[in-house]
């Protein structure tokens, strides 16, 4: 069965459903054996979610610290089954600090469907509250 390819199109809409916090939506771009790479974590991989719902549960966190978290600026590359996806973190933390920082989505492509996330996030110490 042929699928369509994942495109920079694909990746501009993953990246909506993102800035949206539309986990159903997220959920429909990954594959039912995808893997999830934190920036962080225990690992040198960060965390490492394999499957469906333990990618949608991990998903989820991502607005569990910072409820407004955006990626802005997007910009998106494919290339047959990779792609990157190059944004700017921002969010307030409950104390009132922001983050604002760079980062990177690399990923593997597999029958139209995201099969592996891997992030990459700058490490830069938040910055103070808005006055």
């Amino acid at each position: 069965m042929s699928h369509p390819p994942v495109t920079t199109a694909t990746l501009e809409a993953f990246s909506a459903a993102w800035n949206r916090h539309d986990l159903d939506a997220l959920m429909t771009f990954m594959s039912d054996d995808c893997v999830f790479m934190t920036a962080g974590g225990p690992d040198a991989c960060g965390a490492r979610h394999v499957g469906h719902e333990a990618v949608r549960k991990a998903f989820a966190l991502g607005w569990a610290t910072l409820p407004d978290a955006q990626w802005r600026h997007g910009v998106h590359f494919v290339h047959g089954d990779f792609g990157v996806s190059q944004w700017t973190y921002t969010g307030t933390a409950a104390d009132g600090s922001r983050v604002e920082t760079d980062g990177v989505d690399v990923f593997t492509f597999k029958n139209g469907k995201i099969a592996v996330k891997n992030v990459f996030r700058k490490a830069r110490p938040n910055l103070p509250p808005v006055a």
